[in-house]
């Protein structure tokens, strides 16, 4: 089955000044090729999950049950979430949850991933919670936006004098957490999130694969593709690992200045795999200390974009502002669908060049065009090729990247995933939010924005 490819040309000289030697690449062979085979010893939770059936078995196992329902609503934040709407855009039509169950044939999806009182209730009014599952989604059991969107459908659930544990399936820690004990004293079904395994890079756990299965997503081709790339990014040659050579093309990037890497889909359905990416790529790498205790302040900002829609906003910076980003493409060669655009207005030279020509011809015609003014530009940028969209592809894409953002760590000499930067935000919240065990620290949160210099207009 044909995969997905990496281009790495434009990040060479002489197609762009200043770019990348293949001398610089086999200077770091041997140390990409330590960390490659480093990373396969220590054996990070995510590595060999594409082997393991426990996980995809037991999802599995539960898909008649999930599938019954009307709606499943996915209540999960972060790497809770953003996995999970990547695959429903990819995998699924984009106007999905307004198909007819006729023609979509499995459940509607919604996936809350804020505590935006708005946004919650526009989801709420468009369920019948009588024929909903909520899928609760945390690890620790104590993520205040999982946790309080919980509450808010638990309260919907007894409102309406149902039984919590017909319309509740908790995703998290196999044993322990408060999740995991109101299910035990409940009898609410559960599925486990592997304790070794981080939110960010979670996908491809039930974390991701419940909502995938209840959409009819094909997780065991999602889990296919995964193995394939497997093969491709443990193999210690840097010049036929497309991970590891794509994090060593950033890292040598990084150390020139280039600190900011973005990811451009001309596709709208690959659009959030860039969301996706923007998690695991920042939280993973952006540190303050290294593997030593040092202060290094490391990281490279991740930035989403859509082609063509930011040909129009973003491209003019890309192109002549400051030599400080490394640009990725994701260019779909198929598309599942297509427009030809009619022969209309054939006497008007500005408009009858387009009569005839589909819109997936335009649309990577827009890319190469874009490709080549920053290649023009000495910008360095870089492509990532679907065939097609499928679910093996998905998974590879997937893969691919959880690998290099392992290999970036190691390169950076950082611990690529824990994320102490986030812990100190939650505390504040639950101090000011009351949570018990947080009344010292309240106190001393509040009065520090008491004595905080105040300038507003």
């Amino acid at each position: 089955m044909n995969g997905i490819k990496f281009d790495f040309s434009n990040v060479f000289h002489p197609n762009i000044e200043n770019g990348l030697t293949e001398e610089e690449i086999n200077d770091q062979g041997n140390r990409v090729q330590d960390i490659v085979e480093t990373i396969i010893q220590n054996n990070p939770g995510f590595l060999n999950l594409p082997f393991t059936r426990v996980y995809i078995d037991r999802v599995l196992d539960l898909k008649t049950w999930i599938q019954s329902f009307e709606s499943v609503v996915v209540l999960g934040i972060g790497g809770s979430a953003l996995g999970n709407q990547a695959l429903q855009t990819a995998l699924n039509p984009l106007h999905y949850n307004a198909l007819s169950k006729e023609i979509r044939k499995t459940p509607k999806i919604f996936i809350l991933d804020n505590v935006d009182p708005d946004f919650i209730a526009s989801v709420l009014d468009q369920i019948d919670p009588k024929t909903t599952l909520f899928n609760v989604i945390s690890k620790s059991g104590t993520t205040a936006e999982a946790m309080a969107n919980y509450l808010v459908a638990r309260g919907i659930i007894e409102g309406y004098g149902l039984d919590p544990k017909k319309h509740f399936l908790f995703t998290t820690d196999p044993e322990k957490g408060i999740l995991k004990k109101i299910a035990e004293e409940e009898g609410i079904k559960t599925l486990d999130i592997p304790p070794s395994i981080g939110g960010r890079f979670s996908v491809l756990t039930p974390v991701g694969l419940l909502s995938a299965l209840a959409s009819g997503i094909d997780i065991i081709d999602l889990y296919n593709g995964a193995k394939e790339m497997h093969k491709r990014v443990t193999n210690p040659n840097i010049w036929e690992n497309p991970a590891a050579f794509n994090a060593l093309v950033h890292y040598l990037y990084y150390q020139k200045g280039y600190n900011i890497s973005v990811m451009m889909s001309y596709s709208n359905k690959l659009f959030l795999l860039a969301d996706w990416y923007r998690q695991l790529w920042a939280e993973s790498l952006g540190k303050k200390y290294n593997l030593k205790g040092e202060v290094v302040n490391v990281g490279q900002t991740p930035i989403k974009a859509l082609g063509t829609t930011d040909q129009h906003s973003q491209v003019q910076l890309y192109n002549e502002g400051p030599y400080d980003k490394v640009i990725t493409f994701i260019q779909l060669e198929n598309f599942e669908r297509n427009i030809k655009i009619p022969n209309i207005h054939c006497d008007l030279p500005e408009l009858s060049y387009l009569g005839g020509k589909n819109l997936s011809a335009l649309l990577n015609t827009e890319l190469a065009g874009t490709e080549y003014a920053l290649t023009e530009n000495n910008r360095p940028n870089l492509k990532v090729i679907f065939p097609q969209i499928n679910p093996f592809n998905v998974g590879q894409f997937i893969f691919a990247y959880e690998f290099q953002t392992a290999v970036m760590g190691n390169l950076l000499d950082i611990n690529p995933y824990d994320q102490p930067g986030v812990e100190l935000g939650k505390k504040v919240t639950y101090a000011l939010m009351g949570r018990k065990g947080y009344e010292d620290f309240n106190i001393e949160v509040e009065n520090k924005l008491k004595n905080k210099k105040q300038v507003t207009m």
